[in-house]
């Protein structure tokens, strides 16, 4: 997003015809491009922090599909953009921002999940009023992109609502063998007074006792 905007101030030339013009094959070009072109530092300040507060929290609690969501956002978005939006240029990430925004809310309301809701809330508290976006209430605002980037969030949400987001965790024996490897180069080659058989599985007995010991 920044990238764009400093080539256009050192080089004085103007990106804006690298945006979404509706329903016109040149216009195709700016579904890909546009979320990275802004007017002025004030759009590109406006739309820089609630990218990197919802990117992060997305990334985060969503992480399996976050890429996968991110492009689908910028994509379909902007397609819809392309078929709706007045005969006008149309830049900015604000689309993105809505997709994100949605997608949180959502996901977090059909997942049920305590810490899902409450992220869903904190987007909320922070962006709730951002729903007026989606409404024609100022010309020179696209709210056609919001509202195409709200919808695409929506359906990402619905799409992925069953979906279970387990981080890999790592357990601490899979980090011994560096550790021995660093014994053994001190040390010299390790010794096994039980030498382990390969693919050997680990066997866990448990043993109970009546209630009638118990007491």
């Amino acid at each position: 997003m920044w990238l764009p905007f400093i080539i256009e101030y050192v080089f004085q030339i103007e990106l804006a015809w690298l945006g979404i013009y509706p329903r016109t094959w040149s216009g195709l070009k700016g579904i890909l491009f546009a979320p990275f072109i802004h007017g002025d530092i004030n759009h590109l300040m406006n739309n820089s922090v609630p990218m990197l507060v919802l990117g992060s929290l997305t990334y985060y609690f969503y992480k399996p599909i976050f890429y996968k969501a991110f492009f689908n956002i910028i994509f379909f978005g902007g397609l819809i953009t392309w078929f709706i939006a007045r005969d006008s240029f149309h830049i900015g990430a604000s689309g993105v921002i809505y997709g994100l925004a949605s997608l949180l809310f959502f996901s977090g309301m059909f997942r049920k999940s305590y810490r899902l809701v409450a992220v869903s809330l904190l987007v909320v508290f922070l962006y709730g009023s951002m729903v007026w976006g989606v409404l024609p209430l100022e010309e020179r605002i696209s709210f056609e992109s919001h509202l195409a980037g709200a919808v695409v969030g929506f359906a990402i949400a619905f799409r992925y609502r069953k979906w279970l987001f387990v981080e890999k965790k790592v357990y601490q024996w899979k980090n011994d063998e560096e550790d021995i490897k660093l014994l053994e180069a001190k040390y010299g080659e390790r010794f096994w007074e039980n030498p382990p058989i390969e693919d050997q599985q680990l066997t866990i007995r448990y043993f109970f006792r009546s209630k009638e010991e118990e007491s």
